[in-house]
C-alpha cells in the first residue's frame, strides 16, 4: 500500500460512498427488507430478452454507432412524437446513453463550466451535485418546500444571476413524488426565455404518474423544448435498471455539443439491448401501461400502513412513498433509519442525503417497486414498529 502525500488531490473530496450503496449494505448484512434502493425486485416480460438474445444470436455484438442504433433512436422519436406530439429528428436529436445518470453528467459537462451557474432544485437526486462541481461550474440551491415539494417560482427568479447557465429540473421527482404541471413548465420556459438559460429535464419516470394525470413534459412546450434536453431511461421503464440504457432528446445544435462529450466519455451503448429495445417498443402498451401498474402498487402500500405510526405524503409520480416519521421518534433520519433497520427489519432512505447541507426534513423514502409478497411483509413490519 503506498501513499501519495501532495500528488493526489481529489476532485470530489467531501464525497463518499452514495447513500443508496450504503444502506443497501447495511439493509443485506442485518437481514432488512430493502425498500431503499429504486430498482424492482422482479423482472421484465420474456419478449424483451428473447428479442436482445435473438440479436446476440445473430451476431450484432460489436460496437454501435455513437449516436445509438438508427432502429432505436427512430422507437424513440416516434414514441415522443405519439405521446407527447414532440418532433425530434432521430439522427441529429436523440441520442442513447448509458443510463440517464450518464446523460445528465454529459450534459452538465457539454454545457457548463467554470464562471457558469446551475440551479438545482433540492432535494435533488444525487448525481447532479458531483457533475456540476466536476465541471467546474458552481451550484445554486433552491429549496422545494414539503408537503407539496412544487417549485416556488419567484424563488427561482431570484436565483438567477447573469452567471446562470443550466437549470436542472426532475418530474416526476424522486425522492419525493411529486409531478409538476404543465404551468410549471410555462413558467419555467418564460424565465429560460427572459433570462436565455438552458435546461436538462430528468424525466426517466415519465410513464409512472397517476391519478389519471398527464406527465408534463418539457417537451410539450415548443419555446421550452427549443432550450432543453430531455432525458430518459429504458431501465425505470421496462424493469431493467442494471441494463443502464437512456437517451437524450435535443434540438440539433445542442445535440452537437453533448454528443462532442458523449463520444469522449462513453462512445458506444450495448448493441443487442438496443436492437431488442427497438423490437420491444413497436408495442406502446409495454410502456403506456406503466402508470397503472405502479399505481396499484402505491394504492396497496399505502393501504397497508393505514393505523401505522407513519404520517404518508402526497405521491403522484415515480415509485417512492415519503413518510414522516416524528410520531414515532424526534431522532435524525438517519439514525431513524438506521434503527428501523435493526428494530423493524425494513430499509428506507433518509430525506436528508438528497440536501447538500443535509438538511433533515424529517422523512424517510420507501421504495414500492417491489413484488407485493416483499411489499406486505414490509408493511406487517412497518405497522408493528
Amino acid at each position: 500500500m503506498h501513499d501519495y502525500p501532495g500528488i493526489v488531490r481529489s476532485r470530489l473530496p467531501d464525497v463518499g460512498t452514495t447513500i443508496f450503496t450504503v444502506i443497501s449494505r447495511e439493509a443485506a448484512e442485518c437481514g432488512a427488507l430493502n425498500l431503499a434502493q429504486g430498482f424492482p425486485d422482479f423482472t421484465a416480460e420474456p419478449a424483451l430478452f428473447d428479442a436482445v438474445t435473438q440479436h446476440m444470436h445473430a451476431g450484432r455484438n460489436q460496437y454501435s454507432p455513437m449516436t445509438g442504433q438508427p432502429a432505436l433512436r427512430q422507437a424513440i422519436a416516434d414514441k415522443m412524437s405519439a405521446v407527447y406530439a414532440a418532433r425530434y429528428d432521430a439522427d441529429a436529436e436523440i441520442t442513447v446513453t448509458a443510463g440517464a445518470t450518464q446523460a445528465v453528467y454529459t450534459a452538465i459537462t457539454a454545457l457548463a463550466g467554470p464562471g457558469d451557474e446551475v440551479i438545482i432544485f433540492e432535494p435533488a437526486f444525487d448525481s447532479y451535485l458531483p457533475g456540476i462541481r466536476l465541471a467546474g461550474a458552481t451550484p445554486v440551491f433552491v429549496r422545494l418546500q414539503a408537503p407539496h415539494f412544487r417549485p416556488d417560482w419567484e424563488a427561482v427568479e431570484r436565483a438567477i444571476t447573469p452567471r446562470t447557465r443550466l437549470i436542472i429540473t426532475n418530474t416526476p421527482h424522486n425522492p419525493t413524488g411529486s409531478t409538476w404541471t404543465l404551468d410549471d413548465q410555462r413558467q419555467l420556459a418564460a424565465l429560460c426565455e427572459r433570462h436565455d438559460i438552458l435546461v436538462i429535464s430528468d424525466e426517466v419516470y415519465e410513464h409512472i404518474v397517476f391519478d389519471g394525470a398527464a406527465h408534463a413534459s418539457a417537451c410539450r412546450l415548443p419555446e421550452l423544448a427549443r432550450r432543453t434536453l430531455v432525458v430518459s431511461s429504458f431501465g425505470k421503464t421496462f424493469h431493467v435498471t442494471g441494463w443502464k440504457v437512456g437517451f437524450v432528446c435535443a434540438p440539433a445544435a445542442l445535440s452537437v455539443e453533448f454528443r462532442r462529450v458523449h463520444q469522449f466519455n462513453v462512445f458506444a451503448v450495448n448493441t443487442p439491448c438496443q436492437l431488442g429495445l427497438a423490437d420491444y417498443m413497436q408495442h406502446a402498451a409495454r410502456y403506456l401501461q406503466l402508470g397503472a401498474f405502479y399505481q396499484k402498487k402505491r394504492d396497496a402500500f399505502r393501504a397497508a400502513l393505514q393505523g401505522s405510526a407513519f404520517e404518508l405524503l402526497a405521491c403522484s409520480g415515480t415509485y417512492f412513498q415519503l413518510a414522516r416519521h416524528e410520531a414515532i421518534a424526534r431522532e435524525g433520519d438517519q439514525a431513524f433509519v438506521r434503527r428501523l433497520m435493526r428494530e423493524a427489519g425494513v430499509a428506507s432512505i433518509p430525506v436528508s442525503a438528497f440536501y447538500h447541507d443535509a438538511h433533515d426534513p424529517g422523512l424517510v423514502r420507501f421504495c414500492f417497486a417491489k413484488s407485493d409478497a416483499l411489499l406486505e411483509q414490509a408493511c406487517e413490519r412497518l405497522r408493528r414498529f
